[in-house]
C-alpha cells in the first residue's frame, strides 16, 4: 500500500532536487508554461488493434471529429498514432501510416490544432513534419541524427521515449535496475545532448511505463514499477526539459472502471511534477489537474 511514510521517504531522500525548473517553449505560436501549468496531449489511434476503444478511429472523419472534441474539451494538443505498441498487433508499414496520417493531421493544423505524430519511421516522420506536423512523439532509437535534423529543420518539438530496444515493437524484457530512475536520467542526458547537437531545441523525456515488455506483463509488477516512476519523475526534471508522461490503464485491478484508471494514474504523475500527461480521458484528467490546482 502507498503510504504517506513513502512518500515522505522520497522527498527526504532527494529534497535538493525537488525545486528544479524545465524549459518552457512555444509550439506553433503557442506558449506552454510548464513550470506553472501542465499540458493535455489527447490520443487519436488509427490503428484498429489499439485496445482503448474510445480513441479508436478507422476513418478520417471520425478522427478529425474526435481530435476536434479533445480540442474542445481542453487538449493542448492532439497525439495520432498509425500503429499499435501491443505486441500482437499487425506492424504497418511507412506507406500505409502515412496515407493514414496526413488527411487528418493537415484538417486538425488548418483548425489550429496543434497535432504531435507517435511514429519511429523517418519517411512517415519527414511526411508528417512536411505536413505541419508540431511534435514528433519518437518511440524507437534507431535513425536519431537523422530524426533530429528533420525536428530541427522544421522547428518542432521532440519527445524522447525511453526504450529498451529498436523501438517499442522490438523489446524484450525490461532491464530492472537498483534505481530505474537514475538509470532513466543517464540514458536521457545522452539522447538530449545528441538532439541539440543536430539542432533541436524543444524537447521532451517520456520514462515510458513498460507494458510492451514482455516480464511487465504482470499487472501487480507492471503498476508497482509504474508508480514508482510516475512519483520519481521531478528527479528527471533536473535535466531541464519537460516530463511526459502516457497514462496507464491497469485493467487487471480497475475491471469495468478501467476508464477511471487514467485519473487516478495522474493524481501520482502530477505528485511527482509530470509536465505533459498523455491520455485518452482529456476531460477527466482536466478536471483532475484543476481540482488538485485549488489546493
Amino acid at each position: 500500500m502507498l503510504t504517506l511514510e513513502h512518500l515522505a521517504a522520497l522527498v527526504e531522500a532527494h529534497r535538493a532536487v525537488i525545486p528544479a525548473r524545465v524549459s518552457d517553449f512555444t509550439l506553433g505560436g503557442r506558449s506552454f508554461d510548464f513550470n506553472t501549468r501542465p499540458a493535455i496531449m489527447g490520443v487519436v489511434n488509427l490503428s484498429a488493434d489499439s485496445w482503448y476503444r474510445e480513441s479508436v478511429c478507422l476513418t478520417t472523419e471520425a478522427a478529425v471529429r474526435r481530435g476536434r472534441q479533445l480540442a474542445a474539451q481542453g487538449a493542448d494538443l492532439v497525439d495520432l498514432g498509425a500503429e499499435s505498441t501491443l505486441a500482437h498487433a499487425a506492424r504497418v508499414d511507412d506507406a500505409s501510416q502515412t496515407s493514414r496520417l496526413l488527411p487528418i493531421l493537415k484538417e486538425l493544423r488548418a483548425a489550429g490544432i496543434l497535432v504531435s505524430v507517435e511514429t519511429y519511421a523517418p519517411a512517415v516522420t519527414r511526411a508528417c513534419l512536411a505536413a505541419g506536423a508540431n511534435l514528433l512523439n519518437l518511440t524507437g532509437t534507431d535513425h536519431t541524427a537523422e530524426l533530429f535534423r528533420m525536428v530541427a529543420d522544421h522547428d518542432a518539438a521532440v519527445i524522447l521515449c525511453y526504450v529498451q530496444g529498436r523501438n517499442v515493437r522490438e523489446v524484450g524484457d525490461f532491464d530492472f535496475h537498483a534505481d530505474p530512475t537514475a538509470s532513466m536520467h543517464d540514458y536521457f542526458a545522452r539522447q538530449i545532448e545528441t538532439a541539440r547537437r543536430h539542432g533541436v531545441e524543444k524537447i521532451l523525456i517520456d520514462p515510458g511505463l513498460g507494458f510492451y515488455y514482455r516480464n511487465l506483463q504482470d499487472s501487480a509488477v507492471r503498476v508497482r514499477h509504474q508508480m514508482n516512476v510516475f512519483l520519481n519523475t521531478f528527479r528527471l526534471r533536473t535535466l531541464g526539459v519537460p516530463v511526459c508522461h502516457a497514462l496507464p490503464h491497469a485493467f487487471e485491478f480497475f475491471g469495468e472502471e478501467v476508464r477511471c484508471a487514467e485519473p487516478f494514474f495522474c493524481v501520482l504523475a502530477a505528485l511527482g511534477k509530470t509536465d505533459l500527461f498523455r491520455t485518452h480521458e482529456v476531460p477527466r484528467i482536466k478536471a483532475v489537474l484543476d481540482t488538485l490546482r485549488v489546493f
